[in-house]
Formats: structure tokens, sequence, C-alpha cells
């Protein structure tokens, strides 16, 4: 089979004018990048507020292998096969960051017969949304670094900024830094994120419009003065100078899959140390523009699904039809502590520990909604043995499954799921969130970690301790939680594969993105800037001089 990007330069694309008429967007609303790539107006929002929404599928994972499963994959399948139906159907993705894309996972397009195009542009720049971010970051950075060498009115306390800068790549060296501020005999120690983390890119994807936007950029708790009092970047007169770097970014992009349907991609958090879900500007369009709205959130349902149900549509007012676990027999054997080499032979003893970790993904999501439907992405080294075992499973569990071939096939691979999914979404909405935003910080993430991390204890240092108490008093207490954890496991350590039973959780520190409007609960090792591996993906990359691109994937 060919490579992804094989498949995408052969691929037959449309004007991205004919695209945007499929779901009734008219050429006022477009912002074209050429011929493949548009922005989508906000005014189109105004001109669709009084129109019904359609319906919400929620497509989540199980949890995964450092290769991912193909989430992404599956969600472009789903709106190709709705589509094959005669559906009116979009799906709405986050951007991939660049870390990953020269790193080990690659990028985030989807795979196979199901992906959105243009790839290469969408891994790399896009639309320069994640530069926009990033240096919307980073000004606010220099400006409150600025601030305190021209005098530091605000008597900001040096020991307590808050606010850090961000580079869109996984570069280690920018862990830990040093700011001099020249010859004022000044001096700091500092830490990069990674963009993806940036409270930046949290706000944009939670904004409702640009209004909102510019309240929530005032609202970034930068640090503290030196009588310990909170400081607010509003406090620094420059949230129309952050607000003028996105005027662009805060707009949707339109793109096509390789059936040319349609596509909107924005915003990109990470799930493992952000809130993992592309933007509510995206997701809202998309429930006005089409009758079904197929959407993801990152990594395990632990995680990006956990985040979406309590963050995001608690925030918005959203509420999910269907939720789509995907699931594959590589991910359980791999839970069943299958090593790496040998994840491709047949292990029906490593299946039946590792199913386990399904199981619990099942019956969490199952306290968010009873409507759910688990779909096996099929890997062609699975075998029928193998698949049986795993239907059977899901059916004694009273679980709709449908096997999904759509790598392979595209639309085709994808249709049985489909129509399970258009069935389950006949149904009554019964979404509910996990936690009441009113309870105690603590509270809430007991419930996190007991109801869906199912952790025997939770050990809550005395650092975490006193900032939660702060919070609470400052009147933050009724955000919701925002944890960072590990992606690999159901617990905050990433060698407690499966169903890890009796373990205890720790949080180690706790962070206000009172912009963003969450709180930030840091567990177990977790960094916000990854590192490159000993054999990233740059490695197998190749741009000749008649402008073919390989190896990007």
């Amino acid at each position: 089979m060919k490579t992804d990007i094989e498949i995408s330069n052969l691929a037959k694309k449309k004007n991205i004018i004919q695209i945007a008429k499929k779901i009734d967007i008219s050429n006022k609303y477009l912002e074209c990048y050429g011929k493949y790539k548009a922005k989508i107006s906000l005014d189109l929002i105004k001109k669709l507020e009084d129109k019904p929404n359609g319906k919400l599928i929620l497509v989540t994972s199980t949890n995964p292998t450092p290769f991912g499963e193909g989430k992404t994959t599956m969600s472009i399948g789903i709106n190709d096969a709705l589509n094959y139906l005669g559906k009116k159907s979009v799906v709405v993705l986050r951007e991939p960051s660049l870390g990953p894309v020269f790193g080990i996972k690659g990028g985030a397009t989807g795979g196979g017969y199901s992906q959105v195009v243009p790839m290469e542009d969408i891994n790399l720049h896009f639309t320069g949304d994640l530069h926009a971010i990033e240096t919307c970051n980073n000004l606010l950075a220099a400006i409150i670094d600025n601030h305190i060498y021209q005098g530091n009115k605000l008597k900001l306390d040096l020991n307590r900024i808050l606010f850090q800068r961000c580079v869109d790549l996984n570069d280690r060296a920018l862990r830990n830094v040093l700011i001099r501020y020249d010859n004022k005999g000044l001096e700091r120690e500092d830490h990069y994120n990674i963009t993806v983390a940036s409270e930046i890119m949290a706000i944009l994807c939670l904004a409702e419009d640009i209004k909102d936007l510019k309240r929530r950029l005032g609202n970034i708790l930068i640090g503290y003065n030196q009588k310990g009092k909170m400081i607010f970047a509003k406090d620094l007169g420059c949230v129309d100078a952050l607000a003028l770097l996105l005027k662009d970014a805060i707009k949707p992009n339109l793109v096509q899959t390789l059936e040319n349907n349609p596509a909107i991609i924005h915003g990109g958090p990470f799930a493992n140390i952000a809130h993992g879900c592309n933007s509510v500007i995206a997701t809202k369009i998309g429930l006005k523009l089409a009758d079904y709205v197929i959407t993801e959130a990152g990594f395990g349902a632990d995680l990006g699904a956990e985040k979406f149900l309590d963050i995001k549509c608690q925030v918005a007012n959203l509420k999910p039809n269907v939720i789509v676990i995907n699931a594959t027999i590589r991910s359980m054997k791999y839970n069943g502590l299958v090593s790496k080499d040998k994840i491709d032979e047949e292990n029906l003893e490593a299946l039946e520990k590792g199913i386990l970790n399904l199981k619990t993904h099942i019956l969490n999501m199952q306290k968010y909604t009873k409507n759910i439907v688990i779909c096996l992405n099929k890997f062609a080294f699975d075998t029928e043995k193998e698949i049986a075992f795993v239907k059977n499973y899901c059916h004694k569990l009273g679980c709709k499954i449908a096997v999904s071939t759509s790598f392979k096939e595209g639309s085709k691979g994808a249709l049985e799921l489909a129509k399970q999914i258009l069935e389950v979404s006949k149904n009554q909405v019964d979404y509910k969130s996990l936690y009441d935003l009113n309870a105690p910080i603590i509270n809430k993430i007991e419930t996190i970690c007991k109801g869906i991390y199912h952790a025997k204890e939770i050990i809550i240092s005395n650092l975490a301790l006193e900032k939660i108490k702060e919070f609470e008093k400052n009147g933050f207490g009724n955000l919701p939680i925002c944890i960072a954890k590990t992606q690999y496991s159901l617990s905050d350590n990433p060698k407690l594969l499966g169903r890890p039973i009796d373990f205890t959780m720790q949080v180690t520190d706790v962070r206000l993105a009172s912009g963003a409007g969450f709180i930030v609960i840091l567990m177990g090792d977790i960094m916000t800037m990854p590192g490159l591996s000993k054999n990233p993906a740059y490695l197998k990359m190749k741009f000749s001089s008649n402008g073919k691109i390989s190896g990007l994937y």
C-alpha cells in the first residue's frame, strides 16, 4: 500500500469553493488560501444563529500505543461514510503540532484512504494559526519582561512570574532558561512550553467570538506583585495588541477529505497537557452547517473525552448525541503487556488481559451517556480469532461494535460503523457531566481520579494544596478541572498499562488558567515541553528539487 503522502499527492482535490457549496457556505464568507484551503468568516455564525443544530458525534479512544490508534483516521472515515450514505456531514478536527510531526508520532491528518488534504500543508504551516498563537504568547511574555526592565510599575515579584514562553517544536533545551535584564542586575528562571500547551491556544479554542477572546486574554494571570496580589494581562494594557495577532487565527479553516467532503480544522491543544479539543467556534459552525458533526478528543477517553465532556461541553453548552470509542487490537495487546516487537503476532492471552482497558473506557463513558458505539479499527495483522473475541466481548457488555477498514478502503470501509452511529443517534440525548462546577476543587479532582482513572488514593502536595486554597479564596473555585498526565495509562504512571488497580495518583502542582477558564492539575512526571526521540520522524523526510515530498506522515 502507498504511503500517506503518496496517497495524498494522488488525490483529485476540488477547489475549496466547490467544497464550501456542499455545506452551503457562499463565497462572501470564505477567505481563500490558494485553491484548497480557506478561512471561514465569523460573520457566518451570526447569519446561522437561528438555525437548529445538527447532531454531535464524539470520537474518542482507548489508551494508545506510542504510535497512536487512528482516531483521526476513524473520524474522517465516518464523515466520508455518512456522506456516501447521502447524509450532510462535516468532520471537525484539531490542527497538527509541528512537535509530533517531526517527532515520533507524525502528523494528524488521518491515514491511508481516510485523510484530509492537502496533508503536507495541514501538517506543516497550514494557514499560520499556530504561529499566530505562538507569537501572541511570546509577545505577552516580552511585554511582561519589558515592564520589569522599564521600572516595574506594577511591582511584579520576579520569583512569581507565571506566564511562560512557547515554541511549536519538541525542544528539551528550552525546558529551563535564565532571563537576564541586561545591566539591571536582575535575572529570573523561566520555562518554555510547547505551543499546544500554551494558555493562548486554550483561549482561542474556548472563545465564542472576538469579544470573548479579548475578555479571556485580559484575564490571563501573569503573576503576583510583591504584596502577593494577582496581576493579570489586562493590567499591562496589552489586550488589543494580543488580540490583533489572532484576528485571522480565530477563524476556522475549511479543507476537504480525499473523497472531497468538507472538513473544518481549527485549534490544536494536546490532551495530555491541555484540554485536547478543537475550537468551540469550529464545532458550533459545523453544527449549524451540517446534520452530523464528527469531532474527536485527543488521546484516550480518560483524557480527551473527559475534558471534552467536562470542560468544553459545560463551557460551550454542547451535548454529544453519540460517543464512538475507537479501539485497536494492537492497543489492547499492548495494554496486555505485550512487547512492542511482538505486537503484530496473534496473542489471545494478551488480548484478554488488555481488553480490560477497553472495558474501563466503556464503563467510564457510560457515566456521561448510554449512546455509545465501539469502533474496531482493523489493522492488516489482526486475525479473525482476535476480531471475533473483541466483538463477542463487546456484545456481552451490551455495546454495539463495528469493524472499520477505512484506512484501506475509505468511506466503504466505515459504512457499517456509520449505520450503527445513525441508529444510535436517534436515541434521546442523555448527556450529563461528571461533576458540578461549584463543587470544591479537591472534590472535583477526586471525582475524576476515582471515577475515571479508578485510583485508590490521591496525594496532593503541600504546594498544590496552598494554591488550591488561594484560587478558591480569589473566586476561581468554580472552574472546571484540566488534568495533565500521561496518555499511556489510566494512572499517572505510563508503565501501569491495562486496567491498573490499587494505585495512588499524585498531584504535584496546580496552575490557574484564568483566561482559558480552567484549573490545570499536574500529575506524576508530566512535562509541558516534550523532547525529540532517538529516531525522530524528521530523519525519514525528503524534499526533492522538483518539489516532491516523501517521508511525511
